[in-house]
């Protein structure tokens, strides 16, 4: 059914940068050596999102938690029954990884509607890790 009226006129096209924006607005970004930090004395959680063939050429962050992007809500739910054990609750600060830093942000975003209110992503992804000289396990 198509929406006519006051709801129509109020609702108009966002483009992906302005989506950004807004997403980005409702939480603190992190940059890859205090994420590396908060990792290392375990305040954090790494979450890498990128799909296989780009952990297979440009490979793994050591001690990063692989959840592929279409299964992060039901692994890191932690009311979910798929959740993963290291789904412990809602205060777990999560830091999303995608390779450059922009699907992170949506689903940093997505993580803060179920609750992970402590969720952020890694600015410039898994390239800015790689960048700052932080430690890759190279491919296989």
């Amino acid at each position: 059914m198509a929406v006519s009226g006051p709801e129509q006129a109020e609702q108009r096209p966002v483009g992906i940068d302005e989506l950004l924006e807004r997403v980005r607005t409702g939480y603190r970004r992190i940059e890859a050596q205090a994420a590396y930090e908060a990792a290392r004395t375990g305040d954090a959680l790494l979450v890498d999102i990128r799909y296989a063939a780009l952990r297979d050429r440009d490979g793994l962050i050591p001690g990063a938690l692989v959840i592929e992007r279409n299964e992060l809500e039901w692994r890191l739910d932690p009311q979910g029954s798929h959740r993963t054990a290291e789904a412990t609750g809602h205060d777990i600060q999560v830091v999303v990884i995608c390779n450059e830093g922009y699907a992170s942000s949506l689903a940093a975003a997505s993580l803060h509607q179920l609750g992970l209110h402590r969720a952020t992503d890694l600015i410039g992804g898994f390239q800015a890790w790689k960048a700052a000289g932080l430690p890759v396990t190279p491919p296989a």
